[in-house]
């Protein structure tokens, strides 16, 4: 029998909570710690769907990567999802626990390495490194090598594929190779001039703005792929992250497709 603050305490080993930024609000956020899970649903996004998804499969514990609730909520009426959610998670026994910049912040089994590892990437290490006192690889973002130096469409189009985007939004070509490469899921664009100063190729994150492409600014390639494309293989991250450790439950990936972005 595990208990879902099992799974809380091993997700804290592999990606510690302390690590996550002063803005979120990731770790065990709904639910009875004392539970026993019945199985596993991973997600980026937990959602009514996903929620309604646990419940037909019989899962009462939801692993997400951005928290459904980042600030105090005053009142429970379902006004909006966020409420909705909560509510029908703790009518149904459902807990929810979120492991967002904490997981972007390690390497090994992280956002970013996740990525990485997507891309071919060599001579992997953080873009930002972070100085606390945990044992590990520590930082934001990834920067890294291809085996093989790629020229840059040859390289936008392996991108477009690879991390199956409908769009990659990118700035002008500078040199027509691409060898060194910056990586950040989500929002990425405070580490645009640390990969500048390490001299990246290219700089591939999502949620850039119109007049932030300009900061490229002659330096290098920015490629924004959107920020649920590049962070979807947090999904299966979180999934082989459970299931290496506990074969006493089921561990879904989700079904559902949280992005609220469409593309025509």
């Amino acid at each position: 029998m595990i208990k879902i603050k099992e799974i809380n305490t091993y997700l804290n080993e592999v990606a510690p909570y302390s690590l996550q930024e002063g803005y979120d609000n990731a770790g065990h956020l709904i639910g009875d710690p004392e539970m026993e899970c019945t199985g596993v649903i991973t997600c980026l996004d937990s959602t009514e769907a996903v929620i309604d998804e646990a419940i037909e499969m019989g899962c009462n514990l939801v692993i997400a990567h951005h928290p459904i609730v980042f600030r105090g909520l005053k009142r429970f009426t379902g006004s909006n999802y966020i409420e909705r959610v909560v509510m029908k998670a703790i009518k149904n026994d459902i807990a929810i626990i979120a492991s967002h910049t904490n997981l972007d912040n390690v390497l090994q089994d992280g956002v970013n390495g996740k990525i990485a590892e997507k891309l071919g990437l060599i001579k992997t290490q953080p873009l930002l490194k972070k100085e606390v006192e945990i044992p590990g690889v520590i930082g934001s973002g990834v920067i890294g090598e291809l085996a093989s130096e790629m020229k840059a469409m040859d390289f936008l189009k392996f991108l477009k594929e690879t991390m199956q985007v409908s769009v990659v939004k990118y700035t002008s070509i500078l040199e027509d190779s691409i060898k060194k490469v910056a990586v950040c899921g989500g929002a990425g664009g405070f580490l645009l001039n640390e990969a500048i100063r390490q001299n990246a190729d290219v700089f591939i994150t999502g949620d850039y703005k119109y007049h932030e492409f300009f900061d490229a600014d002659g330096h290098l390639i920015i490629a924004d792929i959107g920020h649920f494309e590049s962070e979807q293989f947090t999904i299966n991250l979180l999934h082989d992250i459970i299931s290496r450790k506990f074969s006493t439950f089921a561990a879904h990936c989700t079904k559902v497709n949280t992005n609220p972005v469409n593309y025509l």
